[in-house]
């Protein structure tokens, strides 16, 4: 809600950058999808070995 109404103010401020901004928003999305689609599979990775590394930590804190 808050990136249309600061859009909407743009629009009346200076409509042709307004456009511009319409036009390219989804491009630059498109553009950046990769990284976000990396970012979480490194995420995910990092959270897997982070697991198996604490598991020992936790099967003992579990025991004692």
């Amino acid at each position: 809600m808050v990136k249309f109404l600061l859009w909407c103010l743009l629009l009346v401020v200076c409509w042709p950058l307004a456009i511009v901004a319409l036009v390219l928003y989804p491009l630059i999305w498109l553009l950046l999808l990769p990284f976000r689609l990396v970012g979480v599979a490194v995420s995910g990775v990092l959270e897997m070995i982070w697991a198996l590394f604490s598991l020992p930590a936790r099967l003992v804190r579990k025991i004692a």
